[in-house]
């Protein structure tokens, strides 16, 4: 892996991005259905990621292992490849989009637990909850922001 390079996006790289989101998705989100992860594949692909800054990480043979979306001052989305994860590469990209873009919140799946501690973690808290999502499905989010650095 190239342990400490952050790409930009690309739009041709849009259909491997999605991909790369299809699987991370079936490997964390398993309180989604398949019919939710065939409704937000196309989403994903045609009208999410062209709203959103893109960065990413790579490995050594140039396929994308986790991508960073970024809109304003937060990360709207944070997907990292199954087969990378546990090796630093969400907080190597989370780090960059704080120093780098300036980033203070992000939201989150309530039920997706590893994603909540990530963000905990490395210093963000809860400051809202919602019974439902962006797209008013049943999927509570919470609203976390950055802490204050002293």
């Amino acid at each position: 892996m190239n342990n400490n390079l952050i790409f930009p996006v690309t739009a041709a790289e849009y259909p491997e991005v999605t991909e790369l989101w299809e699987r991370s998705v079936r490997a964390t989100h398993d309180f989604l259905s398949e019919e939710d992860i065939l409704f937000f594949r196309p989403l994903i692909l045609n009208e999410f990621l062209p709203m959103v800054t893109l960065f990413c990480t790579k490995t050594t043979g140039g396929q994308i292992s986790g991508f960073i979306g970024i809109a304003e001052d937060k990360i709207e989305m944070l997907f990292i490849d199954p087969d990378c994860r546990g090796k630093g590469l969400g907080k190597r990209l989370l780090n960059y989009a704080i120093a780098q873009k300036h980033i203070t919140q992000v939201d989150v799946n309530e039920q997706n637990p590893q994603a909540v501690g990530f963000y905990l973690n490395c210093g963000f808290e809860v400051v809202a909850r919602s019974e439902r999502d962006g797209m008013g499905k049943a999927y509570p989010i919470l609203q976390l922001r950055l802490k204050a650095r002293s």
